[in-house]
């Protein structure tokens, strides 16, 4: 009961807050649900979300809304517990009426609520990085996908460092699918694969992690560790002098980890990223001054911060261009015939209307020994291309699946 009614509390407190000036009128809101870790294991990563959609929020409303309407949040605290978002996706859809979602970190958090999006005919917007895949018509995915990350950032480090290469990931769906895409594209591009492992979710201690990559031998471990207690490895790593350049495609983008750790322990880490606060553009440091005005104890404002707020704009274009309806079938429609897109800090995004996910300049961050981030190259409007090409076409028919490069759609 008292869960319930925090929750409540919380809605009510968001939607006074953000409603801005067209609170007072008498004009119906647009309902927007929020679904995000602001405790548990992701909390880290995940609070900058639920302030990169506030802050868009509070942009919009205070602009006159999205056709004239304002938004109002409807706001829980999932807990880094996939339960919780059964539990309240259901509620956001049957109860609170929203007319959009904006959910989950993990790949597992979002495929224990997506069959309850389907099931209500809901939307929801996925705003992380992830190992992609994803065919569905009730989704909207704006975080990186790996076409975009791994397509980039692989080629870079043969070419850098060598072809072997060595892969630590978190055992579940994210880990064990990116790390599938991890070897085709060291295969495609003459690498080797000297060595892999899939890591348990709780588990903080490396050492036998450690010694094999060590006498494996590799020229950079390709590393795919989620959540705190995984975290420990790159301290250990350091401690145990293994010294070998690192490539990631979820660190210093999402947890941030440069600015948490003691240098120079993520020393030689390369990234790709959508975003990360320190991009140095008159747009990303426009963002970066906004967001810290508003939130002045936020940490970092990670890739997930900026895709979040980017959504809110997205969303925003949709309703405006379906003519104010919210309705599900209006805003495929106006998926289906394309040229979506907003300025983000990053760059342009655009939704592909095949996948329903979106484009991003990919930065190549890399960390310093001081831990400072350079960026030695950048890739501009990346496409999320693989889904299409493999078959995955949401303006002809609705699969409600996930892909992977050895799950392929049927040719039927």
């Amino acid at each position: 009961m008292q869960k319930n009614l925090t929750g409540a509390i919380s809605a009510l407190a968001t939607l006074l807050s953000f409603a801005g000036p067209l609170a007072a009128q008498d004009v119906e809101p647009i309902k927007l649900g929020v679904l995000e870790d602001q405790s548990g294991d992701f909390a880290l990563a995940t609070i900058g979300k639920v302030h990169g959609i506030e802050l868009a929020t509070k942009e919009i409303n205070d602009a006159g809304g999205i056709a004239g309407r304002p938004i109002e949040l409807v706001t829980y605290d999932t807990q880094s517990d996939n339960t919780r978002y059964q539990e309240f996706m259901r509620r956001v859809l049957q109860r609170d009426k929203v007319d959009v979602v904006f959910a989950g970190f993990s790949s597992a958090s979002r495929e224990a609520y997506r069959p309850i999006v389907n099931q209500f005919d809901g939307l929801a917007f996925y705003n992380n990085q992830y190992e992609g895949g994803v065919c569905d018509a009730n989704m909207i995915v704006t975080g990186a996908v790996p076409e975009q990350q791994f397509s980039t950032l692989l080629p870079y480090m043969m070419e850098t460092y060598g072809k072997k290469v060595y892969t630590i990931a978190a055992d579940y769906n994210f880990g064990q699918i990116s790390a599938e895409w991890v070897r085709n594209i060291v295969a495609e591009n003459g690498g080797e694969m000297v060595g892999e492992e899939f890591i348990p979710l709780g588990v903080s201690q490396f050492s036998q992690t450690i010694q094999n990559i060590q006498a494996a031998k590799p020229d950079f471990v390709v590393t795919l560790l989620v959540g705190t207690a995984q975290s420990s490895y790159y301290e250990q790593a350091g401690a145990a002098n293994v010294d070998l350049p690192m490539a990631s495609s979820v660190n210093v983008g999402q947890g941030y980890e440069h600015k948490r750790f003691t240098p120079p322990s993520l020393k030689d880490m390369y990234a790709t990223v959508n975003y990360v606060e320190e991009i140095d553009t008159p747009e990303s440091k426009a963002f970066v001054e906004k967001f810290h005005a508003m939130f002045p104890d936020e940490p970092y404002i990670n890739q997930e911060a900026e895709n979040s707020y980017a959504a809110v704009y997205l969303f925003k274009e949709m309703v405006e261009k379906a003519g104010g309806s919210t309705e599900l079938a209006d805003l495929r429609a106006t998926l289906a015939d394309g040229n979506l897109c907003y300025d983000a800090p990053e760059g342009e995004m655009c939704i592909d209307p095949k996948s329903q996910h979106t484009s991003h300049t990919i930065y190549l961050a890399h960390v310093k020994e001081d831990h400072a981030i350079e960026f030695p190259t950048k890739w501009d409007a990346i496409q999320p291309y693989w889904l299409g090409d493999v078959g995955c076409d949401l303006t002809q028919n609705d699969p409600s699946a996930q892909y992977t490069p050895s799950n392929l759609p049927s040719a039927d």
